[in-house]
């Protein structure tokens, strides 16, 4: 059992791909049972961070996760867990 990383520090200028990069990081979890996702959107400005954070609390997006751990160690990580 491992985890998904999904790093947007390539695509952080379009919105499109991280929409796709992080539909299909939650897919493939879903579909083999992944109970982790690792997102790095970078320190930076924050703009990417707060674009990660509102696409996991859009509605049809939430109920599909059990919880969001920021990394203490790491501001421009955060963790998604999934329970199965």
């Amino acid at each position: 059992m491992g985890r998904i990383k999904v790093d947007l520090h390539n695509i952080y200028n379009n919105s499109n791909a991280i929409d796709r990069a992080l539909h299909d990081a939650f897919e493939e979890a879903i579909d083999k049972r992944i109970k982790e996702i690792e997102i790095i959107p970078g320190k930076g400005s924050g703009q990417l961070r707060k674009k990660v954070e509102r696409f996991l609390q859009q509605p049809h997006i939430k109920p599909l996760y059990h919880r969001i751990e920021n990394d203490s160690k790491n501001f421009g990580r955060l963790f998604v867990y999934f329970k199965f």
